[in-house]
C-alpha cells in the first residue's frame, strides 16, 4: 500500500498512518501503548510507518525527541526466569548505574522475548522520545541492531567483543580467545582429554567465537571437543545437558560452561548423580560472580570484570549522548580464576 502524501508544513495524522499501514486509528494507538492483541508482524508494520512518516503519539512526544529524558535503556532478549536467577545482570546493572546515577540519569529496563519485539519496542522508544539511548546486550551475528538504532537516530553502545566495524561502538574486554586457550590449556595440564563445552543460543557472537577457539585449542593438542551443547542458559537447560554429558559410560571429565549460573547447576546436577567435584568431575564457569567464590567446592571461572564492562558501557554511552564525560578504557584481558572444582583427571 502506498504512503499518503503529508503536505509541506503539516504533522501527519494518526489517520494516515493507519491508512498506510492498512489497519485502524484504533491499532495505530494500541501499537504504541503496547495494549491490545496486535501480531508482532502487525505491530512493527505500524511502527515502520509512522516513523517512515515522522508521526508520534502526541506533540509533546514530537518535542521530546529534541529534548533531554535523562533516561537510558537496557533491553534484555531472556527469558524472565534467566534474569531472576542469573547474577550476571545484577553485576552488569550494578555498573550502569553506579555511573548513571551520580548524573541523574535514570535506567529503562526491559525484558523482550524476540527479535521482533525487540526491534519494535526501540522504534517505539524512539518515536515517543522516551529515551536519550540504549545499552545492547548479546551481540550476534549479523546483527541488526546497530544499524536499526543508527536510523533511528538513537545513540547506542553494544556490550561484546571489541569490533572495530560495527556500526556502533562496542564494550568489552578483549582477547576473549586466549581467555578460553587458558580454559584448555588448564584442564589439559590436569590430564582430562574427555572435555564438553556448555555453550548459550548458537546466533550469539560470543557463542561463536568462544566455541570456535575452545575446538581450536582442543585440536592442537590433538583432540575434539567431547562434545559442545548449546542451551537457552536457563538452569533447566544448564542441568538437561550436565546429565546428557555425564550419561555415558566413558562421560566427559571436565565441562566448561558459558557462565557461571549454569556451572553452578551443573555441579549440582553432578552432585545428585552421585559424582565428586572435582574428583570424577571438573568444572570451569564465566563470569567470576561473587556467588562462585562461596560455593563448595569454589567455583573455578574466567573473570570478564562484568560490573566495570557495565560502568564503561554507561560512560561511552554518555558521552554519544553529550554529556562531559571521560570515557573508560577497558584495556584488560579476561583471567582464568583457579579454585576447587577443577582437579586431576579421574584416572
Amino acid at each position: 500500500m502506498s504512503t499518503p502524501a503529508v503536505k509541506q508544513g503539516r504533522r501527519p495524522t494518526i489517520k494516515q498512518v493507519a491508512a498506510a499501514a492498512g489497519v485502524s486509528t484504533a491499532a495505530v494507538s494500541q501499537a504504541f501503548n503496547d495494549k491490545g492483541r496486535l501480531s508482532e508482524a502487525t505491530r512493527a508494520r505500524i511502527l515502520d510507518t509512522a516513523m517512515e512518516l515522522g508521526w508520534s503519539p502526541s506533540a509533546s512526544a514530537a518535542a521530546l525527541r529534541s529534548a533531554r529524558t535523562r533516561t537510558l535503556a537496557l533491553v534484555v532478549r531472556r527469558p524472565t526466569d534467566v534474569l531472576g536467577a542469573d547474577p550476571h545482570f545484577s553485576e552488569l546493572i550494578t555498573g550502569i548505574e553506579g555511573e548513571l546515577a551520580p548524573r541523574g540519569y535514570g535506567l529503562l529496563l526491559h525484558l523482550v522475548a524476540g527479535a521482533q519485539e525487540e526491534n519494535a519496542l526501540y522504534k517505539r522508544l524512539a518515536a515517543e522520545g522516551r529515551v536519550d539511548g540504549a545499552v545492547l546486550t548479546d551481540a550476534r551475528a549479523d546483527d541488526p541492531r546497530p544499524a536499526l538504532l543508527t536510523r533511528l537516530g538513537l545513540p547506542a553502545v553494544l556490550l561484546g567483543p571489541p569490533d572495530r566495524a560495527a556500526a556502533v561502538p562496542r564494550v568489552g574486554l578483549g582477547h576473549q580467545d586466549a581467555a578460553v586457550e587458558e580454559v584448555v590449556r588448564h584442564l589439559l595440564g590436569l590430564g582430562h582429554r574427555r572435555i564438553a563445552y556448555v555453550a548459550g543460543p548458537a546466533d550469539l557472537r560470543h557463542t561463536r567465537l568462544r566455541g570456535g577457539v575452545f575446538e581450536t585449542a582442543l585440536g592442537q593438542a590433538g583432540l575434539r571437543p567431547y562434545a559442545v551443547l548449546h542451551t537457552d542458559f536457563t538452569e533447566v537447560s544448564a542441568v538437561a545437558a550436565t546429565q546428557a554429558l555425564l550419561e555415558p559410560a566413558d562421560r566427559a571429565t571436565a565441562i566448561v560452561y558459558a557462565n557461571d549460573s549454569m556451572a553452578m547447576c551443573g555441579i549440582g546436577a553432578a552432585q545428585r548423580g552421585g559424582l565428586r567435584v572435582p574428583d570424577d568431575l571438573s568444572v570451569v564457569g564465566y563470569d567470576n560472580l561473587t556467588l562462585g567464590r562461596w560455593l563448595h567446592p569454589g567455583l573455578t571461572t574466567v573473570d570478564q570484570q562484568v560490573r566495570r564492562v557495565g560502568a564503561a558501557a554507561a560512560r561511552l554511552l554518555l558521552a554519544r549522548c553529550g554529556e562531559d564525560v571521560e570515557e573508560t578504557v577497558l584495556d584488560d584481558r579476561p583471567r582464568l580464576v583457579v579454585r576447587e572444582s577443577t582437579g586431576p583427571a579421574p584416572g
